[in-house]
């Protein structure tokens, strides 16, 4: 997949293409339903497949006590889009400037001059240009006009809500991951280097690596199956991980991402890895003694080994994980 940083001038944009428009964070299932059509579409007609995104979020600019925490990292968003069939990443640079651009201009001089798009697809709660002028009622206009067909993508909806990246944040920041999994189509993943702790775990008989999420939101505290995919062992390995503060060893103590792996023993201080989580097993919680939160880790691992052995042959998505490119 090509990925071009800076859209509105760069030389080698693709020239005739099917296109969606759209932040694209978190790869969710309403929006590999667009871009499966996008896909097929480009396929049929014999042009690429687009996706024109913008960095940083518009409301970085627009209203920066507003932006929402973002579920991927860059490296993670290309590396779904790149799963998903997307020959080409075009990344509009939103400056103060170009929020000043009109809905007409930027379908008459991007989409139309520079992409040549036949196509495009977006879903229903799309706009764009200057104040969020432009909607697809707009657009469908414009694209009459300029040669193009504009389409919208029915929503995919989970318990009778629409699929979302802000309704999938709301799961995450309650600890439901199992219901971002659902939406996500895939367990949702953390990206970050592993960090030296203090090797409390390792005191414990429970040996854990502490992560350095790059990710800007991490799941509610507490205690999760989870797995942790390792680029040079290229193999991803059962967890349990907890997110907290640790209160029976520390008071007052920062947040940290702790994994214990089962069945593992390597140094890999330094490496980066991606933990994915799939369910949440309990909150965090303080022991009256290290020996009974040594019993509850225990306890913990077992009910992990038994959550993986039920998700067989299958084994909870391995496939995707392990085909992200780092």
């Amino acid at each position: 997949m090509q990925v071009i940083r800076d859209a509105l001038n760069a030389p080698d944009l693709p020239s005739g293409c099917v296109a969606t428009i759209g932040n694209y964070d978190g790869v969710h299932r309403g929006q590999q339903a667009v871009l499966q059509r996008v896909r097929e579409r480009a396929t049929e007609l014999g042009l690429q497949a687009v996706v024109v995104s913008f960095d940083p979020h518009p409301l970085a600019v627009l209203r920066p006590d507003a932006v929402p925490a973002r579920l991927t990292t860059d490296e993670q968003k290309v590396d779904l889009l790149r799963e998903q069939g997307v020959d080409t990443l075009a990344v509009v640079r939103f400056t103060p400037e170009f929020a000043r651009t009109t809905a007409r201009q930027f379908a008459v001089d991007f989409l139309h001059r520079r992409l040549g798009v036949a196509e495009v697809y977006v879903g229903s709660d799309f706009s764009f240009g200057h104040r969020r002028e432009g909607d697809l009622a707009m657009l469908r206009e414009l694209g009459a006009e300029l040669g193009f067909e504009a389409l919208q993508i029915d929503e995919v909806r989970q318990a009778g809500e629409r699929v979302s990246s802000t309704a999938i944040r709301e799961m995450l920041r309650r600890g439901d991951v199992s219901g971002a999994s659902e939406a996500l189509g895939r367990p949702y993943a953390i990206r970050g280097v592993i960090a030296r702790g203090d090797r409390m775990g390792q005191r414990l008989g429970w040996p854990t690596i502490n992560l350095d999420p790059d990710n800007e939101l991490v799941p509610l505290g507490g205690v999760y199956t989870s797995q942790v995919y390792f680029p040079s062992f290229e193999q991803t390995f059962h967890s349990v991980t907890n997110i907290g503060r640790r209160p029976t060893v520390y008071e007052n103590y920062e947040q940290v991402v702790e994994s214990h792996i089962l069945d593992f023993r390597s140094d890999v201080y330094g490496e980066i890895v991606e933990l994915s989580f799939h369910r949440r097993l309990r909150d965090e919680m303080q022991f009256d003694s290290m020996m009974d939160l040594s019993a509850q880790i225990a306890l913990d691992v077992e009910a992990t080994r038994e959550y993986f052995a039920a998700q067989a042959p299958d084994d909870g998505g391995l496939s995707v994980i392990d085909r992200f490119q780092f």
